[in-house]
């Protein structure tokens, strides 16, 4: 099995955490996280990062290793990987890549020379933006994003402009940081299990809840605790994670707290839209499995599914 790997995708609030440490409970498998803001330290309950008991003893690879001052790329991430597969395959166990970043997992198996998809929703926002704040605005917000795309555009190439910040927004990355790397294949067997809800309205409860506990949580602690830092700023990567942003804005002056859950819940919302826009158009083969998150015996369904394909557990 030294050519295998499990990934474990699905949309924010889903249950993905909770199969993955259950699953681990049963195979012989580390968890790699594949998710863009648990790589930051100090960004916990935001984040909705599992806790050392959550954990259950399994290791866990790729949480709390940079700081949110540090920009963490695709391409790193990419790299990591391959390194870590390579490391739990020396220890006999099977890698079991778990999250809701969807670029991440596209980048590792498919490499970084394609961009994400257009966005309707998020191209009408910037098309507003600029008609009330002009191109040359949406040009300096991109130039603190991504100097180097922004040097080559003029103030009101809105186009490119627009695409830009679309890949920003959508990626977390800058679009000159979409360079092809050396080598695009994945070597190694995935056996993809894709979690997808049943009924829509279930997971917008489900989102709407986790956003309250954490809130109640003590996220708003959490986020004052990052702004008392100092060196952070509310352009960076890590602090345009969904619900920073928000929280960040509020604790700003910008609305207030009826507002943060408001739009908090929403943006939530459009990042599950989005995560299942994009695992709709994932490749699926006869190692892909889609499961309905919200069926009572998911657990059960996945751990069979995977049986049957590693025979040697």
């Amino acid at each position: 099995m030294d050519n295998t790997v499990i990934f474990l995708m699905g949309p924010t609030a889903c249950g993905k955490t909770a199969l993955a440490v259950n699953l681990a409970q049963r195979l012989p498998v580390e968890i790699i996280s594949v998710d863009s803001a648990l790589v930051y330290r100090g960004m916990d309950i935001g984040t909705a990062k599992p806790t050392a008991e959550e954990q259950g003893g399994v290791p866990h690879h790729l949480i709390d290793i940079t700081d949110p001052a540090e920009p963490y790329s695709a391409a790193q991430f990419r790299d990591d990987v391959l390194r870590l597969i390579a490391e739990i395959h020396g220890r006999g166990r099977i890698p079991l890549l778990a999250g809701g970043t969807m670029l991440y997992f596209h980048a590792l198996k498919s490499g970084l020379s394609d961009l994400p998809e257009a966005d309707a929703d998020l191209r009408r926002e910037l098309e507003q933006r600029a008609s009330v704040q002009g191109w040359p605005a949406l040009h300096a917000e991109l130039a603190a994003l991504d100097p180097l795309t922004a040097a080559r555009l003029s103030v009101n190439d809105s186009q490119r402009i627009q695409r830009a910040l679309e890949v920003c927004l959508l990626s977390g990355q800058a679009l000159s940081a979409f360079a092809k790397p050396s080598a695009n294949a994945f070597p190694f067997r995935a056996l993809e299990i894709v979690l997808m809800p049943s009924d829509r309205a279930v997971l917008h409860a489900r989102i709407a809840a986790r956003f309250e506990a954490m809130l109640d949580g003590g996220f708003l602690d959490e986020v004052r605790a990052l702004r008392a830092r100092g060196d952070l700023h509310a352009d960076l990567p890590a602090l345009r994670a969904v619900g920073y942003r928000q929280a960040w804005a509020h604790l700003a002056g910008e609305y207030n707290l009826v507002a943060l859950r408001e739009k908090g819940i929403a943006a939530t919302r459009q990042l599950a839209k989005r995560q299942i826009t994009w695992l709709r158009s994932w490749p699926q083969g006869d190692d892909t499995q889609v499961f309905d998150c919200l069926a009572d015996d998911v657990l059960a369904q996945a751990q069979a599914w995977l049986a049957a394909r590693l025979p040697a557990f």
